[in-house]
């Protein structure tokens, strides 16, 4: 039985001209625990090395509900202030929007706030991507248009994406904004499937936009099912991770990287050896009918 294509080694981040690897490396936990920048910069070393150059953090990453807020963009910018030649070898994403305990504020003061604020921490004149975390529903998207399309314009940002939005809420920002959106960041993984039928991913294709999936492994929770549908689609993604000799997680990044749409998965592990081995899903190949017994376990019924 014929493969799948194998995923390419990078993919472009929409229209941007910026090619980005086909896995990123998330920082939601890179301040945990009292990392220090030494430690910070082995697993930024470990990703690299690996071949993934797109990097994913977030000015609310490290926050605890009480403070850190901005620790995760902080701890990334001391490691880039000790190595400046890391920069380079990077394309930036970073995310903001998010302000406890309001919860959301895209109002056109804040926007350009939170955006100075993420580049004092991650001590850069400029991320490659700049996303909007989750939607603020009381702030019309031409205010947040106009801001980000400044930023752009003043060199602060290369490329703008949105993390959690609805096809129509993605659609609005993108009518007003000059600079089209390149990226959009739902959660996608083998237990969360919602965007292989309602658009979600046709629609990024129809416009070129770059997806990119937090949340690859289902919260973990695919490494320690405990419901039967969890288990089920272990067990689809066990048959081919077992055949081709990796683990499960392998199995499930690759599983998302083989859908037409390019989706990325943003790999959030902060141990080296596992960012390490998350490059190794680009040798994962798929049969059809592999591929659709794990879309079949997660719906819990068989396809119409």
């Amino acid at each position: 039985m014929s493969l799948l294509s194998a995923p390419p080694v990078s993919r472009p981040l929409g229209n941007s001209g910026i090619s980005i690897s086909s896995i990123a490396w998330g920082m939601w936990r890179l301040a945990e625990g009292g990392r220090t920048a030494a430690e910070a910069a082995r697993l930024v070393h470990a990703a690299l090395d690996a071949g993934i150059n797109f990097l994913d953090t977030a000015d609310i990453y490290g926050f605890d509900g009480a403070q850190g807020f901005g620790d995760a963009e902080a701890l990334l910018g001391d490691v880039l202030a000790n190595e400046p030649a890391l920069r380079d070898r990077m394309v930036l994403a970073t995310k903001g929007g998010i302000r406890p305990p309001l919860p959301y504020d895209q109002s056109g003061e804040y926007l350009v706030e939170a955006i100075d604020a993420s580049l004092r921490r991650l001590r850069t004149d400029f991320v490659d991507l700049w996303q909007v975390h989750r939607p603020d529903i009381l702030t019309h998207p031409q205010e947040v248009a106009r801001v980000l399309d400044d930023a752009v314009a003043a060199g602060k940002i290369r490329t703008l994406g949105v993390s959690n939005f609805t096809l129509a809420q993605t659609d609005a920002l993108d009518r007003f904004l000059g600079n089209k959106l390149v990226s959009t960041q739902p959660e996608i993984s083998p237990l969360r499937i919602d965007c292989f039928e309602n658009g979600e991913l046709d629609h990024a294709m129809a416009h070129g936009i770059a997806v990119l999936a937090w949340s690859p492994l289902g919260g973990g929770r695919l490494l320690a099912p405990q419901s039967e549908r969890d288990k089920a689609v272990a067990a689809a993604l066990d048959g081919v991770a077992e055949a081709q000799d990796v683990s499960r997680e392998i199995a499930a990044y690759s599983w998302l990287m083989a859908h037409p749409a390019g989706i990325v998965p943003i790999v959030g592990s902060q141990r080296a050896e596992r960012i390490r081995e998350a490059a190794s899903a680009l040798n994962v190949r798929w049969t059809r009918a592999e591929w659709y017994n794990v879309l079949v376990a997660a719906r819990g019924v068989p396809l119409p």
